[in-house]
This record gives structure tokens, C-alpha cells and sequence, in this order.
């Protein structure tokens, strides 16, 4: 049986390991860490649907889940370095969705 985990608890545990291992880095460090896996990202969807083969030197043989858990982290670490709850801020963003798009995409 697999554990689940709330954002909180992650955030919490992302923090613990950032701690352990130097500490956070300088903000725009990290920005540009979240840039470098939104292009890992953006380079597997285009492998994955057939519009860009992946180089014959590319070793790397990562999953889709791999590169957005990659994102996640790093953006939960900014988040952390902010002193920011996301999981207070996500439900923020839910509600203003749910009430500026009701009707917008039915």
C-alpha cells in the first residue's frame, strides 16, 4: 500500500532534505533550475508524441513522471525559500477558477 502525502508534508520534507544537504539556493538559482526542467519537460512530451526523436547521445532515459516530479521539486523549493503554502495557495487558485471559467469551456 502506497503512502500518500499532502503538499504540506512534502514542502516539509523537501525542506528537511535541502537543510541536510546546504541549503537552498539563491533565488534565481533556482528560477533557472525550474526553467532547466520545464525544457526536460517540454523535450520528453515532444519525444513522447513523436515530433522529436531524442539524440543517439542522450543516456538520459527519463519518464514523463520523472520530469514533472523534477518540476514539482523545484518548485516547491522556491516555494519553501518564500516561506509560501502552496497548498493553501492552490486551493486559493481553485476557487478563482472555479468561479472566473463556471461557464467558460462547457
Amino acid at each position: 500500500m502506497s503512502e500518500s502525502k499532502t503538499l504540506k508534508e512534502f514542502q516539509s520534507e523537501i525542506d528537511k532534505w535541502i537543510q541536510k544537504h546546504g541549503g537552498y539556493w539563491p533565488p534565481l538559482s533556482m528560477l533557472s533550475a525550474i526553467m532547466e526542467e520545464v525544457g526536460e519537460l517540454a523535450r520528453e512530451i515532444n519525444f513522447l508524441e513523436g515530433h522529436k526523436p531524442k539524440k543517439s547521445n542522450d543516456k538520459k532515459e527519463a519518464s514523463l513522471g520523472e520530469e514533472l516530479a523534477d518540476l514539482i521539486f523545484s518548485v516547491l523549493c522556491l516555494a519553501n525559500y518564500y516561506k509560501i503554502d502552496l497548498t493553501e495557495k492552490l486551493k486559493n487558485i481553485l476557487s478563482k477558477y472555479t468561479k472566473r471559467d463556471a461557464f467558460r469551456f462547457k
